[in-house]
């Protein structure tokens, strides 16, 4: 009797073909795609290096870039302490490094809002 129930139900085979896709794309979409975007974002970052970025190893160094070779860097992590790390080793850039355009940009900035803001402690101008 049991055997005839299970016959019976006549859209099983469906149902359980589109549960299991469904587990596929879950999958996909839950852990390969995620990790497929983490790996292109670590490409991307360490692409990106250049001389003078502090970064961090995925071992928890922390280093500034002193040179850069096809798949190796060489990082200070002590004045005067060098180390060679491979590429992959890097997991993170702390901080870029400051172009002297940059700097001098930043530095431009800085000086027209000092002259634009009262000193501390003092009252506005007015603009009688």
């Amino acid at each position: 009797m049991l055997f005839a129930e299970a016959q019976g139900s006549g859209g099983s085979g469906y149902t359980s073909l589109l549960f299991i896709v469904g587990i596929f794309a879950l999958i996909y979409f839950m852990m390969i795609r995620p990790q497929q975007r983490r790996r292109r974002e670590v490409q991307n970052m360490q692409s990106a290096m250049g001389i003078g970025d502090e970064i961090i190893t995925v071992g928890g160094l922390y280093g500034t870039i002193r040179s850069i070779d096809e798949d190796s860097v060489v990082l200070e992590i002590a004045p005067g302490v060098t180390a060679r790390y491979a590429k992959a080793a890097i997991g993170k850039v702390n901080q870029k490094a400051v172009s002297d355009d940059d700097a001098l940009d930043d530095e431009a900035a800085t000086e027209t809002t000092e002259e634009e803001s009262p000193a501390p402690g003092t009252t506005p101008k007015s603009l009688d």
